[in-house]
């Protein structure tokens, strides 16, 4: 009867045990963003609504019962260190991944979750190649194709602009791939592009490029670059430069103004999302995070992003890295707060972009480009 009662109470033990030891898991995802280094600044926004979005899942009991571990890794805001902070966030046995903010750094990253078969959403990186890689790739944002042609179309059709000078980074892929289509589409509307000016991310002065383009006078100046574009409108303008500076999404960072974007009088620039949506569920997070941090539309997506995994990785009803991508793949309708999100079979959600206007370092919204 003794031998009885302690086999009893050593299979209670061991139950509760294993009880106690599946409550104190938790799901554990990925952030790989730039902590240092150049890209940190832009990428702060992105890394701070991705908080906020884990944050609120656990609010709510977090996935399956389970607290959502959020696990950051520094890419160093260098291609090689992206790979190594990929490689990382596998051995740490995460479900999936969200991030990075940049195409140069996402696609390194893809490569390593592609190789390690986790399930990856870049919630702002929109180099076509990126979602290519492999079928656990994926974005909450529009591709360059897509914001290219609109860039291009808007500067015809809007802007009546005849003639365009392309400034090109030659240290990013976002900026080499963008400025491509960019031209290729201005020139199919009737548009003719003078010549590019290419440079290097980390130029302290773009000088001589400055002086190129104030002899041609185009009629726009297109920046396909990220934050240092500000820098460039900045010293365009101060030399007299009247041609009006249009970019991308790369304006939409606290640190495109910061290094001139608040000089510019007059530009425009594509972008994700604006406060302005008057959508239910963009009002609430404007309302909630508007005086947390810096609202961008790489932010939002961040947010998004995180979400969109926590919702497939319940529909999955596992934390199964296989099984979590193909609920992602089998997205339809998802609420976000930059919109509704639906995969394509590459991976790419099918979006609308917004025209941003800038008065006087002012942003405000403009008007919005469907697909």
């Amino acid at each position: 009867m003794c031998k009885i009662k302690c086999l009893f109470f050593c299979l209670t033990m061991m139950l509760f045990s294993i009880s106690a030891a599946s409550a104190e898991e938790t799901v554990k995802i990925g952030a790989i963003y730039a902590l240092t280094g150049e890209a940190a600044v832009d990428n702060a926004g992105s890394l701070a609504a991705v908080r906020s979005g884990v944050q609120e899942i656990n609010e709510q009991g977090g996935i399956l019962g389970k607290k959502v571990q959020l696990l950051v890794f520094d890419n160093f805001s260098t291609p090689i260190r992206s790979s190594i902070a990929a490689e990382q966030a596998a051995d740490a046995g995460v479900s999936a991944i969200v991030g990075p903010a940049w195409s140069s750094h996402a696609i390194p990253i893809a490569k390593i979750a592609q190789e390690r078969k986790i399930p990856m959403i870049t919630n702002s990186a929109t180099n076509p190649k990126i979602t290519k890689i492999g079928n656990y790739i994926f974005r909450a944002c529009y591709i360059d194709d897509f914001q290219g042609e609109v860039m291009a179309q808007f500067a015809r059709r809007d802007l009546q602009a005849a003639t365009a000078i392309v400034f090109i980074d030659l240290t990013s892929d976002f900026s080499m791939g963008l400025a491509e289509i960019f031209k290729n589409h201005f020139e199919q509307l009737g548009g003719k592009i003078l010549f590019d000016l290419k440079y290097k991310y980390k130029q302290k002065s773009f000088k001589n490029l400055i002086e190129k383009a104030k002899l041609a006078d185009a009629d726009v100046l297109f920046m396909s670059g990220h934050d240092e574009s500000g820098q460039i409108i900045k010293e365009a303008q101060n030399a007299g430069i009247k041609s009006t500076p249009i970019g991308s999404d790369g304006w939409d960072s606290q640190s495109f103004f910061e290094k001139g974007g608040t000089k510019l009088k007059r530009g425009y620039h594509c972008a994700y999302w604006s406060e302005a949506s008057d959508s239910e569920i963009s009002r609430k997070f404007v309302k909630k995070y508007e005086n947390e941090f810096h609202l961008t539309g790489g932010g939002v997506l961040g947010y998004d992003a995180v979400l969109l995994v926590a919702d497939a990785i319940t529909r999955a009803c596992s934390t199964d890295r296989a099984k979590i991508r193909d609920a992602i793949a089998d997205t339809r309708s998802f609420k976000g707060v930059a919109g509704d999100i639906t995969f394509d079979e590459n991976g790419d959600p099918i979006k609308s972009a917004v025209i941003m206007v800038i008065d006087n370092g002012k942003p405000r919204y403009l008007k919005t480009m469907q697909p």
